[in-house]
């Protein structure tokens, strides 16, 4: 059994959802298809929200009538009989704008009302359910067996509204009995991604990027022979084509390297993604869907290390640097625990870290709370603070296996300066601290030299020497 997770992107015309059709009716089963929001649809969603909180109701209208007016545009190309869906769509609408009309309400009548996460949960949702009920009808007119399954229904998750965690046992339990029924008689089952339910009913969603973690987790629940990813590009790159000429794809990954790229920045894969069917041993594939025959990348556990070490760069930012300071690291047992006991307490995640003899450095998010961090860390150290920094990384199985691949890299960086090198905490992932402005710059450095053709790298550096000299 496949599990099918097409994106907005493969979602956002009449063409492309014409496409995921031909694709899903192509499968030698009958499988499990999770759906984002077509197209921007989400991003529209979230801006219908932020207006309606505030008050702007003539804004808020506006936005829900564009994200309509686009779907039914949809339709009208995509269906032969658009009417078969009206009355859907049309309480999909109703349902749609009377909640934003009761969130306008709500701030009208209390200026000062905060917008929680848990409305705009209820509201986004919507966009997937839209993009299930268009699929749904084209598979119906096209004379297939489907059948849509709400995730809410599926998806149970705890209460962390915008970030909610799911609960795998009773996901496995729904998924059997709401889904399993239907594919084992060769029906099509069609569900959203993204969105679930607290252990009260009330919807919930993942936060950004949650389709792909949907699928992952039904993938497992259904025990299926493959997960794929349907998206714009052919499989993960070895960088950002928004920023790097002619990135290459990537046959394999392993999950290990799949996760690192997906924590530093790389857009194809939610962190979150891969671990339920590494779990299971079940192979993930990312491919193109309007381009499936193309080039694509399979992830799995199968050893593939690259000749030079490095399989693919990513780059995140900005971040801020924290150099504490303090003799009293020197033979003191427990010092760093102290530390880092400060970062939790706050509810503040550490990316990268590095020590010496009386100070250590590490890397934090650009919007973490610095002020009262600074503040809690006085007595224990003296701490100063570099902003608008960037991480970029190189990840690879074979790093470390590799000669002199971290000299390589300090090579391609010149003359950027990093502010920090972390190197050695796994095998797997070395990573430079430059500046923000720096980041594009470094990470086309990088990507010349290690998977760019020999003489096209800009500026190209001489050796250590002439550089120093």
């Amino acid at each position: 059994m496949i599990i099918m997770k097409f994106g907005g992107s493969s979602l956002a015309t009449a063409t492309h959802i014409q496409k995921v059709t031909e694709l899903i009716i192509s499968s030698d089963t009958a499988p499990c298809v999770v759906l984002s929001a077509m197209g921007n649809t989400t991003d529209k969603l979230l801006a219908t929200a932020k207006a309606a909180g505030a008050g702007q109701s003539e804004d808020a209208l506006l936005l829900l009538e564009e994200i309509f007016a686009t779907t039914q545009a949809v339709i009208d190309k995509l269906l032969e009989q658009p009417a078969k869906i009206a009355t859907d769509l049309a309480q999909l609408r109703k349902d749609t704008e009377l909640l934003v009309r009761g969130i306008c309400r709500t701030a009208d009548r209390t200026p000062d009302a905060i917008l929680t996460a848990r409305t705009t949960d209820a509201l986004v949702a919507h966009g997937e359910r839209i993009a299930t009920l268009v699929l749904c009808e084209h598979l119906r007119q096209r004379g297939k067996k489907v059948v849509a399954v709400d995730a809410r229904d599926v998806i149970r998750t705890n209460d962390a509204y915008g970030k909610a965690k799911p609960i795998r046992g009773h996901i496995l339990q729904r998924t059997q009995q709401n889904m399993g029924p239907h594919l084992a008689h060769g029906v099509i089952v069609v569900t959203q991604g993204y969105v679930g339910s607290a252990p009260d009913g009330t919807t919930t969603t993942l936060g950004r990027g949650g389709s792909d973690w949907s699928a992952a987790l039904l993938c497992a629940a259904l025990r299926g022979d493959e997960l794929q990813i349907w998206t714009d590009v052919e499989g993960v790159l070895t960088a950002d084509p928004r920023i790097v000429d002619k990135p290459r794809p990537i046959a394999h990954l392993s999950p290990d390297e799949a996760a690192e790229l997906a924590a530093f920045g790389a857009r194809v894969l939610h962190p979150s993604t891969i671990q339920p069917v590494v779990d299971k041993n079940i192979p993930v594939t990312v491919r193109h869907t309007m381009r499936p025959e193309g080039a694509f990348t399979r992830i799995d556990r199968q050893s593939n290390e690259n000749a030079n070490g490095i399989t693919a760069l990513a780059s995140r930012g900005p971040v801020t640097v924290l150099t504490m300071t303090s003799r009293r690291m020197l033979d003191a047992s427990g010092y760093l625990a102290q530390l880092f006991d400060v970062f939790g307490e706050l509810d503040i995640p550490v990316d990268l870290v590095t020590t010496a003899e009386v100070s250590v450095a590490c890397t934090v998010e650009a919007d973490a709370p610095i002020q009262r961090l600074v503040a809690a860390l006085e007595g224990h150290a003296h701490v100063e603070t570099t902003t608008d920094c960037a991480i970029v990384a190189a990840i690879g199985d074979g790093l470390q296996h590799t000669d002199r691949v971290l000299e390589r890299a300090c090579r391609a960086l010149y003359p950027i300066k990093p502010q920090m090198v972390s190197y050695g905490g796994n095998s797997r992932n070395l990573s430079f601290v430059v500046r923000s402005i720096e980041q594009n710059d470094a990470l086309r450095r990088l990507h010349n030299d290690f998977f760019g053709d020999i003489g096209d790298t800009p500026n190209a550096p001489g050796t250590l020497e002439e550089n120093n000299g």
